[in-house]
């Protein structure tokens, strides 16, 4: 008889982690508690239109080809991509942009434009990024975070002063341009940190922006969530949904499976794609292996306030991807991770789909999806939703000169006691832990328990860490750590 593994949850990580199992001759089970499979990554459908409720940037492709050919399948076998040109503008002041294109010596031009001499430094620094990418998604992030030996390899000792400096101090050595600050700035905060906490080896970061560029499945984000759900029921993974999970079975120190709606499934194996320290609540205090006070003083990425706008016209002079950063980011930063509390005045993004996916609007309509970072933990009110939309819909009419309020069909939004409902989320944050110095590789909670036998994690609180690419690898490297360790 086949060994048996229940997964909890249906996230990206989960489902990668699901299909290398069965590959492996697991005999596999998901459980989500949700109506539909896909984690933070579910979808919105309402009157013609289609929002991907989480992610909405399709980074790192290389990433999902790796995980498709595993399988000897490709991504295009199941979606078609589609490189954004250009990838994303940013917004300073009214009617005032930067449009980043899609190569590197098309923003090469475009860096020239606001800071002479600035081309031949983005070019030196992007190589350095690309360097480091290649260090990173090749070799040390499929590493599973047991031992600090992991990240010494003869390359990374030659870049050990790169994770003792900073993003934000060897951007701003470099460049003094402000603007392009923010722009090369960006990136890292997918990782959930402050550019001045997040070391500089992450500038890989920034070879993925400018140098692989970004890209879009059409109909949307969750088809990659259907083509990782149509290749794990290949490989004969069953899929349950609305599953509630209210205990893992421990019987004298060995996971022996969960009991989930008041019904005990066992299984020779648990992982946990779900939030991990909800994961822990569902043991006995006994056999967790992090307190509160752990969780407490980790450096969490943040959550989010999102609105899913339904628009009766095509909006003018936005990209895809559009940024707004014509206020104080350091200010904006200070309210998420310094003194949490709700921004005075938040940077924020917006994500037009429709420009590019005729599918996910109905004709002459436009799709809006609008994001707002925010310190986990705080007070998330109806009043304060409305509040915030109206700070950055008044600005969004100013800096791109035209009128949309009235052309609201309607809105929907999804903040902090969402995440907390949907996905038990610690604190409603919407990334995970952030990839700060100190949480970095084995420092962040690990894939195996120490107290549990045959008890597993993945997801975005442990390696390597927030974001879509790293939930893919996530789930290989559970995977082979069961396979490894499960007898």
């Amino acid at each position: 008889m086949n060994k048996t593994v229940n997964i909890i949850g249906s996230g990206f990580s989960s489902l990668a982690a699901s299909c290398y199992l069965a590959k492996a001759g697991y005999n596999v089970t998901i459980f989500e508690k949700n109506k539909t499979i896909g984690g933070r990554a579910r979808q919105l459908i309402k009157e013609g239109f289609t929002f991907d409720i989480g992610p909405t940037w399709y980074w790192m492709p290389d990433v999902f080809e790796r995980f498709f050919n595993d399988f000897n399948k490709k991504p295009s076998d199941y979606y078609t991509l589609e490189k954004l040109n250009p990838a994303y503008s940013v917004y300073f002041d009214k009617d005032d942009f930067i449009t980043i294109e899609d190569t590197l010596s098309k923003i090469s031009i475009a860096f020239e434009k606001e800071e002479s001499g600035s081309s031949i430094k983005l070019n030196k620094f992007i190589e350095e990024a690309k360097s480091n990418y290649d260090v990173a998604i090749k070799d040390l992030v499929y590493n599973p975070g047991i031992s600090p030996t992991e990240l010494i390899t003869p390359t990374t000792i030659k870049k050990i002063n790169q994770f003792f400096s900073t993003i934000k101090r060897d951007v701003r050595k470099e460049f003094k341009n402000p603007r392009l600050v923010k722009i090369l700035e960006f990136p890292v905060l997918f990782l959930g940190a402050k550019p001045s906490d997040t070391p500089s080896f992450y500038s890989f970061m920034n070879y993925a922006d400018f140098g692989l560029g970004t890209f879009h499945p059409k109909k949307g984000m969750y088809q990659v969530i259907l083509a990782m759900e149509n290749l794990a029921k290949e490989l004969g993974v069953n899929i349950k949904t609305e599953e509630t999970i209210e205990k893992i079975i421990v019987e004298n120190g060995v996971s022996k499976g969960i009991i989930s709606n008041g019904k005990a499934y066992k299984s020779d194996v648990v992982v946990s794609g779900a939030d991990y320290h909800h994961t822990e609540t569902l043991l006995e205090k006994p056999n967790r292996q992090y307190s509160e006070n752990y969780w407490n003083k980790k450096t969490f990425a943040p959550s989010s306030l999102l609105f899913y706008v339904g628009f009766d016209k095509k909006l003018k002079n936005v990209n895809h991807h559009t940024l707004f950063f014509d206020v104080d980011f350091d200010i904006h930063a200070q309210a998420i991770y310094d003194n949490p509390k709700w921004p005075d005045n938040p940077l924020f993004y917006a994500s037009f789909p429709s420009k590019t996916d005729k599918h996910v609007a109905p004709k002459g309509k436009e799709a809006g999806i609008f994001l707002i970072p925010l310190a986990p933990g705080l007070e998330d009110t109806p009043e304060l939703r409305e509040t915030y939309f109206n700070k950055i819909i008044n600005r969004f009419e100013n800096l791109t000169s035209q009128n949309v309020k009235e052309s609201i069909i309607f809105k929907e939004s999804f903040c902090i006691n969402d995440f907390i409902k949907d996905y038990n989320s610690y604190k409603g944050n919407a990334y995970g832990m952030a990839n700060t110095l100190m949480q970095t590789a084995f420092l962040r909670p690990k894939l195996k328990s120490k107290k549990v036998k045959n008890l597993f994690f993945t997801g975005q609180l442990t390696v390597p860490g927030p974001g879509v690419p790293p939930s893919l690898i996530s789930g290989k490297l559970v995977a082979d750590l069961v396979t490894k360790y499960h007898k």
